[in-house]
């Protein structure tokens, strides 16, 4: 299944200096400066990051050469009190944790208790957990990519309302190859929540981008998540969600939509469904747009080598080809950088 051998012991935090790997028994040794450590904790806060994966090895430090708190205070307000919590928060339980942890941290400290911290958990405490929560992905340009996700990994059936990694990554790719989306029709199969469409529309500037499913409580997650991000048919870029069933689409279908790129994340997890989406893929690689085929990306955490390996057999014996592309060299997103993510280019 798509959310088997997930490793959760080890999580990779980007910094804007370097990249660190932590666990909850490593020292940090090369963060510059207090400003690097803050936006580190607002990037892994809005994006629910694993909470022993923060640096609380610097905020204990600062605080023991430091007679303020002024660094909590910091990392109070780029986080809990934040404009984009307030708006799109993460889940209840995740401030509740995130808070105790900050708290702690500054007990230890033996430093007079600050109203503020108190404050904050004591609103979250009054407030009931939901089903659903939110995770931000901060762009390169400033602005916050806001999803609307399940607190479950698996929600009616379908591990399509949570960001994958490989989601993640390809979102990251296209960052570095923008020339690929620009001006162009994007259809992107099986785009999930929605992250890495909304984060190509906002930074790639396509000419109109199709987003699809083809489960109905997806699409609807999707169709929010959209527009949740000011996204429409009405503006540059032209937005769509469309409900793409890869066994009924027709190449009459597909050349209405007449994209040049498409892409794809996390859609190779399912010995089951693997037949239909290389039939889907020859389809779309036979269909022209503008007198050549498109430019066609999948993005995919290999968890079983076995189903992924089938996956390159059978489009083998479809005669379409593929050749792995160099990931992405800028990390711009927290997650899981232990996962082993390929991403491949196919052509025939």
């Amino acid at each position: 299944t798509k959310f088997e051998n997930i490793p959760v012991e080890m999580t990779f935090l980007t910094f804007n200096v370097q990249t660190v790997l932590f666990t909850d028994k490593t020292e940090v040794t090369c963060i510059r400066n207090r400003a690097d450590v803050i936006y580190d904790f607002k990037v892994s806060f809005f994006t629910m990051g694993q909470l022993p994966n923060f640096p609380w090895n610097f905020l204990e430090r600062e605080l023991e050469n430091d007679s303020s708190s002024e660094i909590i205070l910091d990392i109070l307000k780029q986080t809990c009190l934040h404009p984009l919590c307030c708006k799109h928060p993460p889940s209840v339980r995740y401030r509740r944790l995130f808070l105790s942890l900050l708290i702690k941290r500054h007990e230890a400290s033996g430093k007079e208790p600050l109203d503020e911290l108190y404050d904050a958990l004591g609103e979250v405490l009054g407030v009931e957990e939901g089903t659903e929560c939110y995770k931000s992905y901060l762009l390169p340009c400033g602005e916050a990519v806001s999803l609307s996700e399940s607190t479950a990994v698996i929600s009616e059936g379908t591990t399509g309302l949570v960001t994958w990694e490989a989601a993640l990554y390809l979102a990251e790719w296209a960052l570095e190859n923008t020339h690929l989306f620009t001006d162009r029709t994007v259809l992107e199969l099986g785009s999930g929540v929605g992250l890495t469409g909304i984060a190509v529309c906002r930074s790639c500037r396509p000419s109109s981008y199709v987003f699809s499913d083809c489960h109905l409580s997806v699409l609807h997650r999707l169709r929010d998540n959209v527009q949740l991000n000011g996204l429409d048919n009405q503006n540059s870029p032209r937005v769509s969600v469309e409900h793409l069933d890869w066994e009924e689409v027709t190449e009459k279908q597909l050349r209405e939509i007449g994209a040049a790129t498409v892409i794809a994340a996390d859609v190779v997890y399912d010995p089951d469904i693997i037949g239909r989406l290389v039939k889907l893929l020859s389809k779309i690689l036979r269909c022209s747009a503008n007198g050549s085929p498109p430019d066609v990306y999948i993005s995919s955490t290999i968890r079983n080598p076995d189903t992924y390996n089938s996956f390159k057999h059978q489009l083998e014996s479809s005669g379409i080809q593929h050749e792995v592309m160099t990931g992405p060299v800028t990390h711009v997103f927290f997650y899981n950088r232990q996962a082993t993510i390929e991403m491949i280019k196919l052509y025939i």
